[in-house]
């Protein structure tokens, strides 16, 4: 797990994970943080962390159908305690765009934004 303070992070859905590594690390100097291919990796260039997540991916398995093909970002906000925060928002109406997920990249869940609500 990363330091919520020191990345930004943006979720990307892959195809092929070891491609996207090759692509980020061999063309646009990001380096390779942490390896789980073909599911998960995740390259940083500076304070941008990229989450590549290919099909097999906590993350991939986490996103509704309509958004599931390559190419599709999502901010990544790091809590302390993700089990209060899903109980808060629910609280508070939040509507989420997925169950909770665990995989090699920790425990996420989506929710769904003003913009799109379902």
């Amino acid at each position: 797990m990363t330091e919520p303070d020191r990345y930004a992070s943006v979720r990307y859905l892959v195809d092929d994970v070891q491609a996207a590594v090759d692509f980020y690390t061999s063309h646009l100097g990001f380096s390779l943080l942490t390896s789980a291919a073909p599911a998960f990796a995740d390259v940083v260039r500076g304070s941008l962390r990229l989450l590549l997540s290919g099909p097999a991916s906590s993350g991939a398995r986490a996103t509704p159908a309509d958004a599931a093909g390559p190419g599709h970002n999502r901010i990544h906000l790091v809590v302390g305690d993700l089990g209060a925060e899903i109980e808060r928002l629910r609280t508070e109406g939040v509507p989420f765009r997925s169950e909770l997920i665990s995989g090699p990249g920790g425990r996420q869940i989506l929710l769904a934004d003003p913009a799109r609500k379902n």
